[in-house]
Parts: C-alpha cells; sequence; structure tokens
C-alpha cells in the first residue's frame, strides 16, 4: 500500500505515554500495525516519543499533561502551537496523503478551518460529545474532514452536524488481544480492580462503597488529576485542591480509601498493571457517563478478567452479559453481581478478546475508513504558493 499518513497524537503526552494515557496508548497500538500493512506514519507529538515511525514532527520537548487542567488563560496555546507546527508541515509538502488527528476540539476545528489547503482528514473522537456543543453542532468539514467515533452508542449521541460528516466507529484494541485465547489461564485473587483515572465519570466512589458493603477488596489504579502516586498528591498539598479530580478524590474517594479493603495504587503499567489485572476477581465499571471507548474493558477480557458495569455508553457493545461480563442500569444492583462475577469463565472472556480486540482488526478497520475518506475528499489539495 502506498499511503503516507501523518498521525496527529498532540503535546500532552508521548507516544507511548510512560503510564496513564488512553489516546497515546490507542495510537502506540494502531501505528505499528498500520506499518505492517504497508502505511507511512508521520507522527505528530511530542519529542520524547519512542514509538517507531518514518518520520515524526514535534513543537515541545516533553508532554505537556501538568497543564491540562490549568486555567485556560493559562494554556490556551499549548494546543495551538502544537497545531501551528503541524499545518506548517502539511503546507512545506504534497506527500501527506491524509492526517488522522486524534486531538480533541482544537484539532479537528484546525483541520476543517484549511478547507482546500488541507490533505483529507479523519478525526477520531474519544470522548463525550456532549463536549464542544457550539464546534460539534456547527461543523463544516466540507469534502476534505470527517469524523469517526470509538463506538456505536457515541456517534447515535452526536450533534447531527457531527454524525453527517462520519464514517463510522472502530472499537478500541490492545496488544494483550493478540494470541490472548492461547495464554495458560491466570490464577485469580479475591481483589476487584477499577483501573483508570479516578474522576466523577468513572464512579470510584461508588466502587469504594461498594466493597464496604460487599466485603471484597478493591484496588483503585489510576492517576488523580497530574498526580500518579499518593505521594506525588500528598507533596503537592493544598495546591492540588485547583484541581477538579483532585478535590473529587479528597472529598468523596478518599474517606473510604482505608489502606485495607480500598487501596489507591496510583498509577499502573507495564507487567505490574497487566499483573494487577489477570488476578482480579473482576474489573469493575460503575459509570456516572457514557463512556465513548473502553479500552481498559478490552484489555480486562483479554487478561481473562470479567466486567462488571454499568450499563452505559460503550459497555453493552463490548461485553455481552453472562458470558464475558455481568452489566446493569441499577447502581446498586452492582454489589450482587460483583458476588456472581466469580461464576464467569476467564477463558471465555480471552477468546472473545483474541477474536473482536486485536490491534490487526482495529488497524484493518482504519485503513478502510482512510480510503473511504480520500474518496469522499473530490477537491484537489490546493498548496500555498
Amino acid at each position: 500500500m502506498s499511503l503516507t499518513v501523518l498521525m496527529n497524537a498532540g503535546p500532552w503526552l508521548s507516544v507511548p505515554p510512560p503510564g496513564y494515557g488512553g489516546i497515546e496508548n490507542v495510537i502506540a497500538t494502531l501505528v505499528p500495525e498500520l506499518r505492517r500493512l504497508g502505511v507511512r506514519v508521520v507522527l505528530a507529538s511530542v519529542g520524547s516519543s519512542t514509538l517507531p515511525v518514518d518520520e515524526r514532527v514535534s513543537v515541545f520537548a516533553d508532554g505537556q499533561f501538568a497543564a491540562l487542567q490549568r486555567p485556560y488563560n493559562q494554556v490556551c496555546g499549548i494546543a495551538q502551537a502544537h497545531l501551528a507546527g503541524v499545518v506548517r508541515e502539511l503546507h512545506s509538502r504534497d506527500d501527506i496523503d491524509l492526517v488522522h488527528d486524534h486531538v480533541e476540539a482544537v484539532g479537528l476545528a484546525t483541520l476543517a478551518a484549511m478547507g482546500p489547503a488541507g490533505p483529507p482528514t479523519l478525526h477520531t473522537l474519544h470522548w463525550d460529545l456532549a463536549k464542544h456543543p457550539a464546534l460539534y453542532g456547527g461543523l463544516d468539514g466540507g469534502d476534505r474532514v470527517r469524523v469517526n467515533g470509538v463506538s456505536a452508542s457515541q456517534l447515535a449521541r452526536a450533534p447531527l452536524a457531527l454524525r453527517e460528516h462520519s464514517v463510522g466507529h472502530v472499537h478500541l484494541s490492545t496488544p494483550l488481544a493478540v494470541d490472548a485465547d492461547r495464554r495458560p489461564r491466570p490464577e485469580k485473587g479475591e481483589h476487584l480492580l477499577i483501573l483508570g483515572r479516578i474522576n466523577p465519570g468513572k464512579g470510584q466512589d461508588v466502587g469504594a462503597r461498594l466493597a464496604h458493603r460487599v466485603g471484597l477488596p478493591l484496588v483503585l489504579a489510576g492517576p488523580v488529576g497530574p498526580y500518579h502516586r499518593p505521594a506525588d498528591l500528598v507533596a503537592a498539598g493544598d495546591e492540588a485542591r485547583q484541581n477538579p479530580d483532585v478535590r473529587f478524590f479528597l472529598d468523596e474517594v478518599a474517606p473510604h480509601v482505608d489502606g485495607d479493603l480500598v487501596r489507591w495504587v496510583g498509577t499502573v503499567a507495564g507487567q505490574e498493571r497487566d499483573d494487577l489485572l489477570a488476578s482480579a476477581r473482576a474489573s469493575l465499571f460503575p459509570l456516572r457517563w457514557e463512556e465513548p471507548g473502553g479500552t481498559a474493558v478490552v484489555e480486562s477480557l483479554a487478561l481473562g478478567t470479567p466486567v462488571v458495569a454499568t450499563a452505559r455508553g460503550c459497555l453493552p457493545e463490548l461485553i455481552e452479559h453472562g458470558r464475558t461480563g455481568l452489566l446493569t442500569a441499577d447502581e446498586e444492583e452492582l454489589g450482587d453481581l460483583l458476588l456472581a462475577a466469580e461464576l464467569l469463565d476467564p477463558d471465555e472472556c480471552r477468546r472473545v478478546a483474541a477474536q473482536r480486540f486485536t490491534p490487526a482488526v482495529m488497524a484493518e478497520r482504519y485503513v478502510e475508513l482512510y480510503e473511504r475518506v480520500r474518496q469522499l475528499a473530490s477537491v484537489p489539495r490546493l498548496l500555498p504558493a
């Protein structure tokens, strides 16, 4: 295949990220498979990214994630500076066949504003589409800019203008799904696990209360705001409360964290994360929001850990109730389902993951969308003189 794609990862974290980093992990999973299929990849990220690619574009030497939740007037130029660098790159060359953009709001707006001077663009929507109503409700990407979701349920809730620019959805994947059905059955412990950033939408406070009610140990693994370890949060002192996720943790979650039945271990990565997840009795997702993609869900299945979750967002698309997990619309019923999770077969979870959620499946689907976006871009590109 002769195709050169500029993969716009943004300025927030390196690719792959050092630990937490949902979008950056998706890109780190996708790119090797695209290159295996013959796609040349130009990665627009920060200078510290180590993912093997064909070329790199960067404005910042390292990730700017720590600034992400500061007041808007302090950080509004970060994403714009990165996008300005991407636009300069696009203006300076004519060999980019398509941009695959992952930068929330700013990426879509900037690339749409390029009009016929920009290459065909696919913008992946990784987040809650109730945000940015003025942008999404009035989007006009012409023939050149299209979007895709990470689940059908996400797109179903999108504003009309966004749906009219959609070319479909692509479920997320994980390298852990490769040959997942051939690995030995993991030894299970008694603990439950909530894996992911701690914030109100993920419902860690609900999970902590349920753990105390049913008497099962719960591990909370993920960052609180920019703080990846408990010691980092303690060292930050009162200043940390400026971050809304920190306030949520301190006010709603921490009172239930006793270091025994409920523990917060901070960000875990690599083999430590995999071992913690594979040995869990179940992964818990007590969601308060419409989860768009569910990376941690497919990772859990790949490691043979059933999912117990609120049936919101993409969860009903990813989990087959009674086979790979247990779903409910009732928050209180989650406690009963946690006790029943041991009846589910870990091997079945791994078999489904190996069929549905490998990087190869995701990459092949994206190549189909790339071709569709290029076909729809009927206006020839007009480079500046």
